[in-house]
């Protein structure tokens, strides 16, 4: 009963309509906030031109409904399966918390790891030890 009214309000005040760039642009920073991701990726297209937070995210948008391909760059020593589902749950609930759509399928494309240098490089001291 409360759905088919909030319905009907909906349509008495017309439509709202996401543009693709809005829900990829929230797609992209809920998955950044994942630990373990380092980065969005873009392909080589992304080491020419500008940095945006709708990088390495492609979405389809309905009237209702959204699917989201994320490309991402994750951090080395990660469990790879984890940081995956952990970012699926992050974009679904951010995407459908702010707009409304139902967030049908959130894709992983893992596209490359990121190592980090060991911040104590070894002294020629040390070796001889």
């Amino acid at each position: 009963m409360i759905e088919e009214s909030i319905q009907t309000v909906r349509e008495e005040r017309g439509k709202v309509i996401f543009a693709d760039d809005v829900v990829a642009t929230i797609a992209g920073l809920a998955a950044l906030e994942v630990e373990g991701v380092a980065s969005m990726s873009a392909g080589i297209v992304e080491k020419f031109g500008k940095k945006t937070p709708t990088r390495g995210v492609r979405v389809e948008v309905g009237e209702k409904e959204t699917s989201i391909d994320l490309y991402m760059i994750v951090e080395y020593g990660v469990q790879i399966p984890e940081v995956a589902w952990n970012v699926q749950e992050n974009v679904k609930k951010s995407v459908e918390t702010m707009t409304g759509l139902s967030v049908v399928e959130v894709n992983i494309y893992i596209q490359g790891i990121e190592f980090h240098k060991d911040s104590k490089e070894k002294e020629p001291s040390d070796m001889t030890q």
